[in-house]
């Protein structure tokens, strides 16, 4: 028994050590909260502080080497020697669902308005189209640009050169050192800090709705919704990804599109694609004086701490998880395909959502004549837009329900990674691996819910978001190396 045990923990050293950091941080925050948001508060803050300008250059410059990469020769690449494995709506849908998916929902109306009310910019523009080009600016080509990156790097390495699918691969290495384990080490605990700040904040979300609707306290509902999207996700990644991450993204698509459809139908069309129209064009116009905060077009070191600094820690740490699941569902594609469709096909979805929702909540506002902060809860932002209009019920019901498919499918795809991570990077990990980090991270979220629900812990959700932040920067350096590496070697492959 005890040779056996042992032979299990040397097979899956990663796993281990990965369960022992969960129960750790776990104790860490339960014993002390208050100083654990303190310090993550501080770090966090820091970091922005100090490496919030080296961000926007890496943004910046992360766009620039994914459009020259895909119009070079190499975009021509195919990942893998066989067909895509997956039609386009079905790669479309799982693309959008894991990468931004419950957000676009918390963000919906209360961003653009908040945007609104408190201009970015000061340009001859009017509010309302700077309220709309930052926030497409902030969920636009950076966010999906950092996603992107890591999904090529990743598809280049396992489906060009025939490595497994470990973000260490992208190193130059020819044994499995130390480094690049940490490398790997890193990307799953960050992958589960995230993954568990999404939860968390998702079931808030859910609880904060269900309060709007019924005007009562249901607090304790959060724990039974939590359960069931585990429950959900579990059943959605042992099914695998064609019989169960793929037909979630997929309804999930259909029902954000009706909904999307439904608010449409009931605002005013013409001036909501004609604020879609004019707030893209500005947008890309803008996108370098905005990406590097020139001019103009610099908000300020205070707004950018608050907000750009933040969103793209935020998204960079998100970006390694991301990137492999958009890598693994790309098979078959072209490097070209990858990069365009990574990069612009999600964006011109957010970009037409936060329009609709955007427009419509600033009629609503001149309709009201009077503006008293009625957006301003992120988490109730989206009912109360709702329920001006027509059967609110149903709609805030149906976003609910689609709160819940979102969170499934960035769960079940955040166990499918976690799982290929500590299965010795198999395509199709096993089954029990699937099965340990769903418990584990069920349990772990679990924690996290108990614990803020007691006022001396009610900024652990905010410390969890921003514990992101600190494990992010790694990534943002890492992410430079690992540019020149695969520069290199294409530039080799090329040469020889």
């Amino acid at each position: 028994m005890k040779n056996r045990i042992l032979n299990y923990i040397k097979e899956n050293t990663l796993l281990c050590i990965s369960f022992i950091s969960i129960v750790f941080l776990s104790l860490c925050i339960l014993i002390n909260p208050q100083n654990f948001y303190q310090f993550i508060e501080s770090y966090s803050v820091s970091i922005r502080n100090y490496f919030g300008v080296f961000y926007l250059w890496l943004g910046l410059a992360c766009v620039v080497f994914l459009i020259v990469i895909a119009i070079s020769p190499f975009g021509k690449k195919r990942l893998g020697g066989s067909s895509p494995e997956y039609n386009f709506w079905s790669w479309t849908a799982m693309l959008y669902s894991a990468g931004m998916g419950a957000g676009i929902l918390l963000r919906a109306v209360q961003e653009p308005v908040y945007m609104q009310q408190n201009p970015p910019l000061q340009t001859s523009t009017s509010s309302g189209i700077i309220a709309l080009e930052y926030t497409f600016y902030q969920w636009g080509f950076t966010a999906w640009a950092f996603y992107t990156f890591f999904a090529l790097i990743i598809g280049y390495y396992v489906y060009i050169k025939n490595k497994t699918i470990l973000l260490s691969n992208s190193f130059s290495v020819n044994d499995y050192s130390k480094v690049t384990r940490g490398v790997d080490y890193l990307t799953v605990m960050t992958t589960v800090i995230g993954v568990v700040a999404a939860i968390a904040l998702g079931t808030t979300q859910i609880e904060g709705g269900l309060q709007f609707l019924f005007k009562n306290e249901v607090s304790t509902y959060s724990y039974i919704f939590t359960f069931l999207i585990f429950i959900l996700a579990f059943i959605s990644v042992y099914r695998g990804i064609h019989k169960g991450i793929k037909k979630i993204s997929n309804f999930n698509i259909l029902i954000t599109v009706l909904l999307l459809v439904f608010i449409l139908l009931q605002s005013d069309i013409g001036q909501i694609f004609h604020n879609f129209f004019t707030a893209t064009y500005h947008y890309i116009i803008d996108f370098i004086p905005l990406s590097l905060a020139l001019g103009d077009h610099n908000p300020g070191k205070e707004f950018l701490t608050d907000w750009t600094y933040y969103y793209w820690a935020f998204w960079l740490s998100w970006a390694p998880f991301t990137g492999i699941f958009i890598a693994r569902i790309s098979k078959g594609r072209t490097v070209r395909q990858l990069i365009f469709g990574g990069l612009f096909l999600p964006c011109l979805g957010s970009f037409l959502w936060f329009s609709t929702f955007g427009t419509s909540a600033f009629q609503i506002i001149d309709n009201w004549g009077v503006y008293n902060e009625e957006f301003g809860n992120v988490f109730t932002s989206l009912f109360v837009f709702l329920r001006e209009y027509p059967l609110s019920s149903v709609t805030s019901l149906v976003t609910i329900l689609l709160l819940v498919g979102f969170l499934v499918t960035s769960l079940d795809s955040a166990i499918f990674v976690l799982s290929m991570f500590t299965d010795k990077g198999k395509e199709n990990p096993k089954k029990s691996h699937r099965l340990l980090w769903a418990i584990a991270l069920f349990l772990f979220t679990e924690t996290i819910l108990i614990l803020a629900s007691y006022s001396a812990a009610e900024n652990v959700l905010t410390a969890m978001q921003k514990l992101l932040i600190i494990t992010s920067l790694p990534f943002a350096f890492l992410s430079v190396l690992i540019a020149i590496n695969f520069t290199k070697s294409i530039l080799k492959k090329k040469l020889n």
